[in-house]
C-alpha cells in the first residue's frame, strides 16, 4: 500500500477526532492491498484474514470514512451492489467497462474521453466536480467463440 494513502487516511481520522484501531488498520490494509474493485462483504473477508476481530459494523462505519477522506471511491457497477475502487488515487480519471456476460471489469483511460466529458459539461453550463463513465458491453470473445474464458473459469 502507498504510504501517502495511509498518511492521508490517518490525517483525516485525526481531523475528525476519530481514533486509529487495530480493526480500522486491518480494513485500510485490506482495501488498499488490492487493485481489484470490492464490495463491503469482500472487504470484510479480506480484513478478517489480517485481523479476525473485524466486524461487519466496523466495515460499514469505516467505508464512508475512506470515501470521505478522498482515498476510496464508491462506484455503482451494476449487480445491485455498491463497489469500491481503490485505484483512483493513482489514476483519478479512469473509467470502467463492464462485461454483461462474464462481469469482468476493465478500467481504461482515454484523453479523448476526458476532453469530451469536459466539452459536454461546459457546453451545458456546468463545472464538473467529478466524472465517471461506465460502459456496459457484451463480450466479443463470447460472441466470436461461443464461450468466454473468464465465464468458463469463473474468474470474475
Amino acid at each position: 500500500m502507498d504510504l501517502s494513502v495511509r498518511e492521508k487516511i490517518y490525517a483525516f481520522l485525526d481531523r475528525e477526532g476519530m481514533r486509529r484501531t487495530v480493526q480500522r488498520d486491518a480494513l485500510i490494509e485490506a482495501a488498499f492491498a488490492t487493485t481489484e474493485h470490492f464490495t463491503a462483504d469482500t472487504l470484510l473477508a479480506r480484513a478478517r484474514r489480517i485481523e479476525s476481530s473485524v466486524s461487519r459494523a466496523t466495515v460499514y462505519r469505516t467505508l464512508p470514512l475512506l470515501v470521505a477522506s478522498g482515498t476510496l471511491r464508491e462506484i455503482e457497477l451494476g449487480k445491485e451492489q455498491t463497489h469500491y475502487d481503490p485505484n483512483f488515487n493513482e489514476r483519478p480519471h479512469h473509467n470502467h467497462l463492464i462485461c454483461l456476460d462474464c462481469h469482468r471489469i476493465v478500467e481504461f483511460e482515454d484523453a479523448h474521453m476526458e476532453m469530451l466529458e469536459n466539452c459536454i459539461t461546459h457546453r451545458l453550463g456546468f463545472s464538473p466536480a467529478s466524472k465517471m463513465t461506465r460502459i456496459e458491453a457484451s463480450c466479443d470473445e463470447l460472441k466470436r467463440k461461443g464461450s468466454c474464458r473468464k465465464r468458463l473459469t469463473g474468474d470474475f
